[in-house]
């Protein structure tokens, strides 16, 4: 399948000059910006808090989450070494997420912008982001398809709603030829192929780059590269988290005589209830 989105044009004008598509590849440096979000460690123990309406984040060893940072930075880098420009990481979220930050700028990043809040929805995360984005005339957004603790898959849309952008969601590839980029996405049976003009909203998916491991140069100028904090914008909540509940635990395996087939039938249909 072949799918060419309508072209997201924007007109500017400058004394004498007139400009047309955000087509400034030839005058101005090409801005992208990766947002990024700080997760539990895949082999955190998931536990809240007695109210049930928290996270319980005690003894919890946080990492980037990693479609953010194996396919959305990388390739956000990968395209800044290719063809020039800046890679801009954005966290939402308080001061404690600076050690996942500076990773972002030790994989690669050029700078990184903290919105310093304690986000409770992705509505929330999602307006942080556009208003800030707003104002800096991005070329392309990156975020990872999804984040490992919610899955939600919903801050990249709300972004590009927020900004009336087009929106691709999980990106296999991406490439750039000039103004317009061609990217992939799997789909049942087949990959879906994809055009769309600067700029515009991209979810990364699996296959969009490969995963980076800051070495130690770049380790070491992450630390003097820029990380500005920045005040949230007001939002009003429309839902909120009532309760978080584990799934029952586990029953252990039970062992029925392979001659027995009565009791296999009972358990399949009395407890398994599958016939």
């Amino acid at each position: 399948m072949y799918v060419s989105l309508g072209p997201a044009k924007v007109g500017f004008t400058f004394p004498g000059i007139s400009y047309l598509n955000h087509s400034f590849s030839n005058l101005f440096k090409m801005k992208l910006l990766v947002c990024i979000s700080q997760t539990p460690d895949t082999t955190a123990k998931v536990s809240f808090k007695s109210d049930g309406k928290e996270f319980d984040a005690a003894g919890v060893q946080f990492i980037m989450n990693p479609y953010d940072e194996w396919y959305a930075l990388v390739r956000a880098c990968e395209l800044r070494e290719t063809l020039g420009g800046s890679v801009t990481a954005l966290n939402v979220g308080p001061a404690t997420n600076e050690t996942t930050i500076r990773k972002s700028l030790a994989i690669g990043a050029d700078d990184a912008v903290r919105i310093n809040a304690d986000p409770q929805s992705a509505g929330f995360v999602a307006k942080q982001i556009a208003e800030y984005a707003r104002i800096q005339n991005f070329d392309i957004i990156f975020l990872g398809k999804e984040t490992i603790d919610y899955n939600g898959s919903e801050v990249g849309a709300m972004v590009a709603e927020y900004l009336d952008l087009p929106y691709i969601s999980y990106a296999s590839k991406l490439e750039l030829n000039g103004n317009t980029a061609t990217l992939e996405r799997d789909i049942e049976g087949g990959v879906e192929v994809l055009e769309v003009d600067l700029p515009f909203v991209v979810s990364a998916a699996k296959g969009m780059a490969e995963q980076r491991i800051p070495n130690m140069r770049g380790i070491m100028t992450a630390r003097t590269k820029p990380l500005v904090e920045v005040a949230p914008v007001a939002y009003e909540e429309s839902a909120k988290t009532v309760q978080f509940t584990l799934p029952p635990a586990k029953a252990g395996v039970k062992l029925v005589d392979p001659a027995d087939m009565d009791e296999l039938v009972r358990l399949l249909h009395e407890e398994a209830k599958v016939i």
